[in-house]
């Protein structure tokens, strides 16, 4: 998958990413992050205050080496922030890497009449234009996204999906959308172009991975609005330290008590810098992650509110079962047995292909032993399934066996003067009752009995179903099946509501009713009729092999084509607002430990009674403010890890997750400061003597 080898290359970056953390050391790229540029501007200061000390031009109270010392501190917190900016896009421009790759330009097919795909011109597949009509043969490379109306092909998709497994484009129907850079492995295809030049679909995938489209979100904004008033609140407070300090010093008879780098500090310290440096980093790695699961989502929104939806509306067909239903049992009636309606049913269902017809054949051979035989056409003769009798079979040897829905079947028994028994139409009854499809299986017009058919819930999904209510969000299935069935598959996978015989209309409708209510609702489609409710839902996930409507529906588009997803992008966004989260609050309670750390070291030499803050029994001022900046700087690159691959999902209710991560990184915040100032106290104050 492109994914995996872009992780590959992410190793082979590190050089890169450093470099590409200098580079950010700009006024234009470090105003982008406001808390961080206030670093930047006091790295700048301090530097001044350097060169102002060569020439004598000092306060006095700290040496030209110490000023240094604290610029240099200053400039590498910065660069860390930068890195963990650079990292997180690093993966991402591995991913793009490979995507471009894969992307070359190729000769384009025109058609100026798509009814005439024999007369075509060649052009250069960049210069079609969204209308255009191209052929693409077998080996080739489609050149542009588009849909499908004239022909069916299998179609390579392994550059967009890392899925080895070619998959069937047709014209009409939901299987119609093709994706330029993907290949026809067999026929020809008549494709319309739906997409302008630049912004096809491979064109939106490697901006979005490459972050250059990536827009802040609304709750980033506003994190990062809290920052920056925190930040100007702390910048005031400083300054009247400075005049306070003044004040005091003349008062008390001392000269310039503190120095001007030490406030420079003092504000570092105090500024949210952790959250602020690692903010960006977040909201790119939660992209990232999301691009790993082979998710493409249009705007960083689309994450965010993934995980705060509480509401998912579920396709039952692919995410719930299966998706084809299996014989599950042979109910014989009118005194014959099991092992002779699944002898029936297995002749009637050799030449049938279709996965029900297959599952019968399989059961049969499970619980009888019956095995294939050997059926050539001079001695039997099989009579198809149709829309029109619904029912299929075969006759040989003058017998006739047929099965099919029980009505129908109902009808050309009675047709044939023969009994549709009572025994009949209660075992039939009850397989619908129970959730299922009953067939009815007849032998020369006698009913043998019924086979149930069944949708097979897939392992595990009743348990992820459980485990998501625990986080809050009620689940709902969505099918066409009516009440009676939709209910049973229901109460067997563990969903908290269904909605039967589900049409565009009642989709959206319902989608509209729970955001009245003030949820948050994410579906998942694939076909024109769910377009209306894609579009209305706040997480839409449509799906790849869909139709050019459900994709340009949707919010995020599944590459794999996989309706359970979204319960994966569901984690995905979820851990991103409890890594934000969490990291905020580690930060926040960072800055408080730090207080404690710095302030003391300002101020006992002004007023003595402050030592008894000293709680960490740091050796110095010059020494405890060191440490702290130290600190400060090196807690950001501790964390780049954290930031990129996100705090461990925990499928618990908000309650306790809220209160798991404030004992975690609340109090863990306020512990790690005072251990890793003290440790790097002690192991600076040998080397102070030197500046």
């Amino acid at each position: 998958m492109a994914q995996k080898e872009a992780s590959k290359k992410e190793k082979l970056l590190t050089g890169a990413n450093m470099w590409s953390a200098v580079r950010k050391l700009n006024f234009n790229d470090e105003r982008n992050n406001p808390v961080m540029f206030l670093v930047y501007i006091s790295a700048a200061m301090t530097t001044l205050l350097f060169v102002l000390s060569l020439f004598g031009i000092s306060d006095h109270i700290v040496t030209s080496g110490f000023i240094i010392t604290v610029a240099i501190i200053l400039w590498i917190t910065c660069w860390f922030s930068n890195l963990a900016e650079a990292t997180a896009e690093g993966r991402g421009k591995a991913q793009a890497a490979t995507l471009k790759a894969s992307r070359k330009d190729v000769t384009a097919h025109k058609l100026a009449d798509p009814d005439q795909p024999e007369q075509y011109t060649d052009v250069a597949g960049p210069t079609l234009n969204k209308g255009d009509y191209f052929l693409v043969k077998a080996n080739e490379q489609i050149p542009a996204d588009g849909e499908v109306v004239g022909g069916a092909a299998s179609v390579d998709e392994s550059a967009i999906t890392g899925e080895s497994a070619p998959v069937i484009r047709e014209a009409g129907g939901d299987r119609s959308a093709v994706t330029g850079g993907t290949t026809v492995l067999s026929d020809t295809l008549v494709v319309k172009v739906t997409q302008e030049k630049g912004h096809s679909f491979m064109d939106k995938m490697i901006g979005m991975v490459e972050g250059a489209n990536r827009q802040k979100t609304p709750n980033e904004i506003a994190l990062e609005i809290l920052l920056v008033a925190l930040s100007i609140i702390f910048v005031l407070v400083t300054a009247s330290l400075f005049t306070y300090s003044k004040f005091s010093a003349q008062l008390m008879g001392q000269h310039n008590p503190i120095s001007i780098v030490w406030l420079i500090a003092l504000f570092v310290c105090l500024a949210p810098t952790t959250i602020g440096a690692l903010l960006s980093a977040i909201g790119i790695a939660g992209m990232s992650r999301l691009n790993a699961a082979n998710v493409l989502a249009m705007s960083g929104r689309a994450i965010e509110a993934a995980g705060d939806v509480d509401v998912l509306l579920l396709d039952k067909t692919g995410t719930i079962t299966f998706g084809n239903r299996r014989a599950s049992e042979f109910i014989p009636v009118a005194g014959h047995t099991a092992e002779e309606v699944a002898d029936a049913a297995q002749l009637a269902s050799l030449a049938d292909e279709t996965p029900e017809g297959r599952s019968i054949v399989v059961l049969a051979k499970k619980q009888f032993n019956i095995r294939g035989r050997e059926v050539g056409h001079h001695q039997y003769h099989f009579v198809p399934f149709t829309a029109q009798t619904k029912m299929s079979g075969v006759d040989y040897q003058g017998i006739e066996i047929r099965k099919g829905a029980a009505e129908n079947i109902q009808n050309y028994v009675e047709q044939h003067d023969h009994v549709y028994s009572d025994e009949c139409k209660n075992a039939v009854e009850k397989i619908a009752r129970q959730g299922g499809t009953p067939l009815v299986v007849t032998k020369d017009y006698n009913v043998l009995g019924v086979i149930a058919l069944k949708d097979i819930i897939k392992p595990g999904v009743k348990e992820k179903f459980a485990d998501l209510r625990k986080m809050g969000i009620q689940t709902i299935m969505i099918t066409g099946d009516n009440p009676v069935t939709a209910a049973a598959i229901a109460a067997e996978a563990g969903v908290d509501d269904f909605l039967s015989q589900a049409t565009p209309e009642s989709k959206m409708e319902t989608i509209h009713q729970y955001q009245a209510k003030g949820h948050l609702v994410a579906m998942t489609g694939d076909g024109t009729n769910d377009a209306p409710a894609l579009a209305q839902a706040d997480v839409a996930v449509a799906m790849n092999s869909g139709t050019q409507a459900a994709k340009e529906a949707g919010n995020m588009v599944d590459l794999d084509s996989s309706p359970t997803k979204l319960i994966d992008i569901v984690r995905i966004g979820k851990q991103l607002l409890m890594t934000r989260g969490s990291l905020t609050t580690f930060s926040i309670a960072n800055d408080i430990s730090k207080y404690f750390a710095i302030i003391p070291a300002i101020f006992m030499n002004l007023y003595p009674p402050l030592r008894v803050l000293n709680i960490m029994g740091l050796s110095s001022s010059t020494s405890a403010i060191l440490s702290a900046l130290i600190f400060n700087a090196l807690i950001i690159v501790a964390l780049i890890p954290l930031a990129l691959n996100g705090v461990k999902y925990r499928e618990i209710p908000a309650a306790q997750l809220l209160k798991h991560n404030l004992w975690l990184y609340g109090v863990g915040g306020l512990i790690v400061p005072f251990i890793g100032i003290k440790l790097i106290d002690l192991i600076i104050t040998p080397l102070l003597a030197l500046l």
